[in-house]
Order: C-alpha cells, then sequence, then structure tokens
C-alpha cells in the first residue's frame, strides 16, 4: 500500500510579519475617521438649526419694518395697484346700488325725499363713499404709514434683535466631541430630532409674518368694494369692520415686535445651566429641549398676532 504524502500549509514568516506590522487599510481607517466625522456632524447639524433660527429672527425683524411697496423690490406693489384701479369701475356701481337702497329703505313716504335734511344726509354721505373709493389706494397707505410709525417707536425702545439670538454652548460641543462611537448614536437621534423641530418652527414662523404681507396686499387690493359700502346707512357697517380689520393687519408688525422682545426676556432669563457632570446626551438633550420650549413661546405669540389684534380693535 503506498503511503500518501502529507502536506503542511505553512504561512511564510515574512508574510506573517507583514500581517503583524501591515498598515490599517483603507475601510478600517475611513471606519475610525467616520467617528470623528459622526461626532463632527452632530455639531455641525445643531449648530446648522440654530443658524437658521436665528436668520429667521433677523429677517422677521427686517419685514416689520419694511412696507408694502418694498416687499420683495415692489414687484407685488404694482400688481396691487393695478387691481385697486380695475376694482374701482365696480365699486362705483355698488356705490350707487347701496346709496339708492339706503334712500329707499329709510324713506317712509315720498314726502321725506322733499326735506332737505333728508336729501343732504344721503348727499353727504354719497360724496364721503365716492372719495373713499376714489382715494382708496391712499387711504390704505396711509393707514399702513401710522401703524408703521407705531412700529418704528416700539423698535426703538426696544434697541437691537442680537440679544435674541440662540447658539450651541462651548460645553455641550467639547461633551459631543469627547464621545465614542457607540455613545454617539444617542447623539444623532437628539441631533436630528432637534434639528427637524427648529427647523420646522423657523419655517412656520417666517411664513406667519410672510402671510400678514399677502393679507395687507388682500386688504389693499380689494379695498373699493368694502369702501363702497359706506354710500347707504345699512351697509356702512361693512366698510367700517373692513377698515378696523385693516387696522389690525397693520398693528400686528407691534404685536410681533413685542412678542420678539418677551422671547428676548424670556430667554435671557431662562438660559439653561449646564450642568457638566451630566453625559453628552443628557446636556444636550436638557438644553435643546428647554431652547424648543423658548421658541415655541415666540412662536405661539406671533401665530396669535391676528387673534390679539382682533381682540384688540373688537373686530
Amino acid at each position: 500500500m503506498t503511503d500518501v504524502p502529507a502536506y503542511s500549509f505553512t504561512v511564510p514568516l515574512s508574510r506573517a510579519k507583514d500581517n503583524k506590522c501591515r498598515k490599517p487599510s483603507q475601510i478600517e481607517t475611513a471606519f475610525e475617521e467616520g467617528i470623528e466625522l459622526n461626532d463632527n456632524w452632530i455639531v455641525e447639524h445643531l449648530q446648522s438649526a440654530f443658524a437658521t433660527w436665528n436668520s429667521k429672527l433677523t429677517e422677521i425683524w427686517s419685514l416689520v419694518t419694511t412696507t408694502p411697496q418694498e416687499f420683495k423690490g415692489g414687484i407685488l406693489w404694482s400688481t396691487i395697484v393695478g387691481i385697486n384701479d380695475a376694482l374701482k369701475g365696480i365699486a362705483y356701481g355698488l356705490l350707487v346700488l347701496f346709496f339708492a337702497m339706503s334712500i329707499f329703505k329709510s324713506a317712509t313716504s315720498f314726502r321725506d325725499f322733499q326735506r332737505p335734511e333728508f336729501a343732504l344726509r344721503h348727499f353727504l354721505r354719497f360724496a364721503a363713499a365716492k372719495v373713499a373709493v376714489g382715494y382708496a389706494m391712499d387711504i390704505m397707505t396711509a393707514i399702513f404709514s401710522i401703524c408703521g410709525g407705531i412700529v418704528q417707536t416700539v423698535m426703538g425702545r426696544i434697541g437691537a434683535m442680537s440679544a435674541a439670538s440662540v447658539t450651541l454652548p462651548e460645553e455641550i460641543i467639547a461633551a459631543i466631541e469627547d464621545v465614542g462611537f457607540l455613545q454617539s448614536i444617542p447623539l444623532w437621534l437628539v441631533s436630528l430630532l432637534g434639528n427637524l423641530f427648529i427647523t420646522a418652527m423657523s419655517f412656520i414662523l417666517i411664513m406667519t409674518v410672510y402671510g400678514r404681507f399677502f393679507r395687507l396686499y388682500m386688504f389693499t387690493a380689494l379695498a373699493p368694494l368694502p369702501l363702497a359700502a359706506f354710500a347707504g346707512e345699512e351697509t356702512s357697517f361693512a366698510g367700517l369692520a373692513f377698515i378696523k380689520s385693516y387696522i389690525g393687519v397693520c398693528m400686528e408688525g407691534v404685536i410681533i415686535v413685542l412678542a420678539c422682545l418677551i422671547f428676548t426676556a424670556f430667554s435671557s432669563g431662562s438660559e439653561p445651566v449646564i450642568d457638566t457632570s451630566l453625559s453628552a446626551v443628557s446636556m444636550s438633550w436638557n438644553y435643546i429641549a428647554e431652547s424648543i420650549f423658548n421658541m415655541l413661546v415666540l412662536l405661539s405669540l406671533v401665530k396669535g398676532a391676528d387673534r390679539i389684534a382682533k381682540e384688540m380693535f373688537g373686530v
């Protein structure tokens, strides 16, 4: 019986030494660098969210002092002026209709038409309504200028807006950069949720202020129609309600400025205390949660500006 030769598989000594002394592979290097990148990404993610919030606050501060004529370079204003002029013809027709309705409803008999005081009262009302329709654009801009002056006065007493900015404390940044890969996983979740909430509130906040401008445009464009209601005694309440509503929209700028002041004072007075004895996750979560709460206070005040204005003017 022929013996089967035994084969031994050995690794050359030089190759074994290469395995012991080899440099880390590209995958291992990337993995190790990925941990550092993830830590930096968490900080940058949170700082990006706070930067978005601060930029929207600065934009709001400039918007409340911008006139409808200057908004977006005045492109929309020319369109609004054209619509306002086009509706004046319809408004004059409504003016005659409301005037005729008022005369026939207030007159108890044909003799009322012969009384000078009756004719004079209705004629003066008709003339005033005609002037209001003809100068509707001037009336609306004058009201906004008066309310804008109030906004400027309030802003002059408040000062700069820089105190309302929100930043990530250096203690939290240092704690996040010192954590390992496994410990950074909860921080990813905290930063993602914080970034989502803060970014969403930032855009809701700025869209609310933009919505005020669009309401100003709608009121200004359609102004001739409700102002024609002043021609009739029984329809004049519609014109008065329109003026009061427009004043309320203009005064929302004052309420928004006051809301920013309240946010600044509230944020400064309740600034979170950083407890360095806690873990990075706990410090980050506590700070982000308190910051989001302060932001919600401002958001609720700005969102409720229209309701507050309506209550002020009884609309």
